[in-house]
Parts: structure tokens; C-alpha cells; sequence
């Protein structure tokens, strides 16, 4: 599994508030292509510091989704206030989700 992990910079984010919607409406725009297998947002709302990891079957998929999810990076963060700040890459060594 590869993973792609994306560092946002916006204004802080109300303390009170659902950003559930906001999140959905964002994968939903991804979770179709070939090689998806799931999405985190982490938000830090004091800062306005955000991260989106994007998880893949195999690097031929991240690899083959970047054109497609640089655009939506790009659309998503211009409407909620926000600058890409970085994106990165990485083989997934280890995995473990308690039920």
C-alpha cells in the first residue's frame, strides 16, 4: 500500500463544528479512481494546519491518480481558504486499526 500525504495552511477553523461534510464531499471526488482504499483529515482547527492522507493499492496507482488529484488539492483548498503547502509520498510499512 502507498500513500499520499498532503500539508494544507489556512485561517484556524471554528472550535465547534462538523467537518464531516466538507471531508466527504472532498473524497468523493477521488474514491472512484482505480487503486483507492481510503482517506484521513487531520486538522489542527487552532492553527488552520490541515493534512489529507490518501491511501493506494500499489505506487502504479498513486502514481497514476496524481493529475486527478492535483486538481482536486488545488480546486478544494482555493474554496475553503487554503495553500498547499506540501505533498509527499510514501511506501506504507505498517498498519494496524483497532475495531
Amino acid at each position: 500500500m502507498f500513500a499520499r500525504l498532503s500539508t494544507y495552511q489556512g485561517s484556524p477553523v471554528p472550535p465547534e463544528g462538523d467537518l464531516t461534510a466538507r471531508s466527504e464531499a472532498v473524497v468523493k471526488l477521488v474514491e472512484h479512481l482505480p487503486g483507492f482504499r481510503g482517506a484521513y483529515y487531520l486538522v489542527d482547527r487552532a492553527t488552520g494546519r490541515a493534512r489529507t492522507l490518501t491511501l493506494w493499492e500499489d505506487e502504479a496507482t498513486m502514481v497514476g491518480s496524481e493529475e486527478e488529484a492535483a486538481q482536486v488539492r488545488a480546486e478544494s483548498s482555493q474554496r475553503e481558504g487554503q495553500r498547499v503547502v506540501s505533498v509527499d509520498h510514501f511506501e506504507v510499512a505498517f498498519v494496524r486499526l483497532v475495531p
